[in-house]
C-alpha cells in the first residue's frame, strides 16, 4: 500500500503574521515557517500506518519555493520514504493543488491520499474534497479515526452531530481531523538519515496543470483594534449596557 502524504509549507502557528504595508497580502519575509499543524498529523498517521505493516511505502508531497524542501525533509525525518516537491512560487489555489495531485496520482498510482482537513493560512477546506472529485476515488474528511482492513478503510469522521463512521473502498482520499493522532518530534538521528532520502523535484507545467488564479486578491488589512472592556458592579447594570449600549437584547 502506498500513501501520498500533503506537506504544506505555511508560518508557525506561533507567529503573528501582518499585513504587508501597500495591503497586497501577508508580510512573510523573515517570518518561520513550518508544516501546517493539519499536514503533520497526516504524515504521523501514514508513518504509523507504516510501522504497522499497513503501508509499504510513504511519499511526502509540497507544493511550494524551493525552500519546501525544508518542510518534506521534515517529514522524512517522521518517517516518510521519500518526498516530491512541485516547484513554483506562485501562491496557487485549492483547485490547482488537487489537478497537480491528480497529475501526481497518475504517476505514482498511490492507494491512498492523506492530508489535513485544512491549512491554517487559507483555511479553505477544499483541496482533499476537490482531489477526490477530480480523481472519481472516494473520499472521507475530518478523520479522527482510519482502519485498514482487506483494502477497505474504516473510517471515523466528526461532524456537526457527533461522529460517523463510513467504510471506503481504497483508492481513497482522506483529510486529517485535530483528533487523528498526536505527532511525534523527529530524532536528531532520524534526522540524519532524512538528509540522505531522496526528494524528486517537477513543476506544475511538467504536470501539465494551469495555474492560472480564478480569485483576486484585492487587499489584507490586520483585524480592527478590540476596545477595552468595562466593569460592572452588578448584574442590573450589565443589563442595563446589555440593553441600551450593546442593543442585544430588548
Amino acid at each position: 500500500m502506498k500513501i501520498l502524504i500533503a506537506v504544506k509549507r505555511v508560518a508557525d502557528y506561533n507567529v503573528k503574521v501582518r499585513a504587508k504595508s501597500d495591503q497586497t497580502g501577508p508580510d512573510l519575509a523573515n517570518v518561520k515557517m513550518a508544516i501546517n499543524p493539519f499536514c503533520e498529523i497526516a504524515v504521523e498517521e501514514a508513518v504509523r500506518m507504516k510501522e504497522k505493516g499497513i503501508a509499504e511505502e510513504v511519499v511526502a508531497v509540497s507544493i511550494g519555493p524551493h525552500a519546501a524542501q525544508e518542510q518534506i525533509r521534515t517529514a522524512l525525518a517522521l518517517g516518510a520514504d521519500r518526498g516530491i516537491l512541485v516547484q513554483t512560487d506562485s501562491d496557487l489555489e485549492p483547485l490547482a493543488v488537487a489537478k497537480c495531485f491528480k497529475a501526481l496520482c497518475d504517476k505514482e498510482n498511490p492507494d491512498m491520499i492523506l492530508l489535513g482537513k485544512q491549512a491554517i493560512d487559507g483555511d479553505n477546506n477544499q483541496t482533499g474534497q476537490m482531489i477526490g472529485a477530480l480523481t472519481g476515488w472516494a473520499q472521507a474528511t475530518f478523520a479522527s479515526e482510519i482502519n485498514i482492513d482487506d483494502g477497505e478503510a474504516t473510517i471515523v469522521r466528526e461532524v456537526d452531530a457527533g461522529l460517523q463512521t463510513i467504510k471506503l473502498k481504497l483508492p481513497a482520499v482522506v483529510t486529517a481531523d485535530l483528533r487523528l493522532n498526536e505527532p511525534r518530534y523527529a530524532s536528531l538521528p532520524n534526522i540524519m538519515k532524512a538528509k540522505k532520502k531522496p526528494i524528486d523535484t517537477t513543476t506544475p507545467e511538467e504536470l501539465g496543470v494551469d495555474t492560472t488564479p480564478r480569485v483576486t486578491l484585492l487587499k489584507a488589512t490586520p483585524p480592527p483594534e478590540r476596545e477595552a472592556g468595562v466593569k460592572v458592579e452588578d448584574v442590573a447594570e450589565l443589563v442595563d449596557k446589555l440593553k441600551n449600549e450593546a442593543k442585544v437584547i430588548s
